[in-house]
């Protein structure tokens, strides 16, 4: 078992869940042996002065934070914060009163994996207003907070190519950090392309070292941090975002293969990530098997690989509904078109007529896949009177199917409705327009 079992759920890209739906997270949180849990945010706090970045989030309150601080100790489990503080700062550099901040204040920054980013994404650590916003933006959220830890951040800081400007900020950000009583966290992927300034970090620090594929060098990774005498915590994800339906096969490897280099190497901690990416379509549902089985990993080690997950999806959800939604979990597999950090059926409905699709996937496979979906469509709808995960169910079974059917004006229209009517079953109204804009029309 590892001492800190902690589930991080993304609430910045568009979707910030009702108060509701986070006390239900936190309750399905205990069943499942977690004891930590990170909200991780952006722009989506109320940061007195900055009304201008979170007005139109639907942003958490001081006080929602703090009721919600209550109830997560009340279920033994600890709340803690999490800002990033240096890259991702999208929505922060695109308004005009902090652009000035940005590294590249009309974007362009280059990614590891050759995208070039069309927005400004990351501060500047030359401009001393950097610095300023990051002392306002910690100042107004981690007193909020009972937790004696603070998650930072500090990753994909794309725009950033000297190593040492790089550790010269995260330490200020630390010792912002510090001064509010909070020991600092912060992802690793950066320091871990520059191993050489690994030994130079506070041994206050814990390093998160996360990796979403079945094949994240998590061995390799956490020998480094083990050598280092920083206490770090493995991370990997419930593979749910840029999905639509999960990737079933993806997630149990890539948990397992973190729970296993996390106890050889003796990691304080395992997070489990559920990340929004592009909108945040997909709905808790598609993230449940990870929250279970990664539970499990946390907390029973590896004899987890072998747990019935479809009869425990049974009971959480209160009706026969893990097999269908597993059986839309591996649907990514079809035709052999594996894509890293997505399916090509997310791919295909978001980019739709000029996306050249994976040949694998055959109009043959696609109606293949759609009859699946449409089966399970039905299934599930059995109990969608009066279950939200049902109901969420049927929403993913259609995405795929609008995926498959990409041309169909008729299975878009009806998916853009539908996607109002799910979204406001656990999330706030913030947000649903923006992600609704990344939705194909027609």
């Amino acid at each position: 078992m590892f001492a800190v079992r902690s589930f991080l759920l993304d609430i910045s890209r568009d979707r910030v869940p009702t108060f509701r739906t986070l006390k239900e997270i936190v309750d399905l949180l205990a069943r499942c042996d977690y004891n930590q849990f990170q909200l991780y945010m952006e722009h989506t706090f109320e940061y007195p002065g900055h009304e201008d970045v979170w007005g139109e989030a639907d942003a958490l309150s001081a006080a929602e934070i703090m009721k919600l601080d209550a109830y997560c100790r009340m279920n033994g489990i600890e709340l803690v914060p999490c800002q990033n503080t240096f890259g991702h700062m999208e929505r922060w550099l695109v308004k005009d009163a902090y652009n000035h901040l940005a590294r590249f204040p009309k974007g362009g920054a280059i990614t590891p994996w050759g995208a070039i980013k069309k927005f400004p994404t990351t501060l500047d650590p030359r401009n001393e207003g950097s610095l300023k916003l990051v002392e306002e933006i910690l100042g107004s959220l981690l007193p909020c907070f009972t937790s004696e830890l603070a998650n930072i951040c500090c990753d994909e800081t794309f725009e950033i190519s000297d190593p040492e400007e790089y550790l010269g900020f995260l330490l200020k950000i630390c010792d912002i950090a510090r001064r509010h009583g909070k020991r600092p966290m912060f992802w690793g992927d950066i320091v871990l392309k520059h191993p050489e300034l690994i030994e130079r970090l506070p041994k206050d620090l814990v390093a998160l070292d996360w990796g979403y594929e079945a094949n994240h060098p998590f061995e390799r990774e956490a020998a480094r941090f083990k050598a280092s005498g920083l206490d770090f915590y493995v991370c990997p994800g419930t593979s749910s975002w840029r999905s639509l339906g999960g990737r079933i096969e993806n997630m149990r490897e890539n948990l397992e293969s973190a729970e296993r280099a996390g106890r050889r190497f003796g990691a304080k901690g395992y997070m489990v990530a559920d990340w929004g990416d592009e909108g945040h379509w997909q709905p808790l549902a598609c993230s449940l098997p990870g929250i279970v089985l990664g539970g499990a990993f946390a907390a029973s080690g590896s004899k987890s690989a072998k747990m019935d997950l479809e009869l425990e999806l049974d009971r959480i959800m209160d009706a026969p509904l893990g097999g269908l939604l597993l059986r839309l979990g591996t649907l990514y597999m079809r035709g052999g078109a594996l894509r890293a950090n997505c399916s090509e059926l997310f791919n295909i409905l978001l980019n739709g007529h000029s996306y050249s699709r994976h040949p694998g996937l055959t109009d043959g496979v696609l109606d293949e896949i759609s009859g699946i979906a449409s089966g399970v469509r039905i299934a599930a709808g059995r109990y969608a009177d009066d279950n939200v995960w049902a109901k969420e169910i049927v929403y993913m079974a259609n995405l795929i199917d609008a995926a498959c059917h990409r041309r169909d004006e008729g299975r878009l229209r009806a998916l853009r409705a539908e996607h109002g009517l799910v979204w406001r079953l656990r999330s706030r109204e913030g947000g649903r327009a923006d992600s609704l804009a990344k939705l194909p029309r027609f």
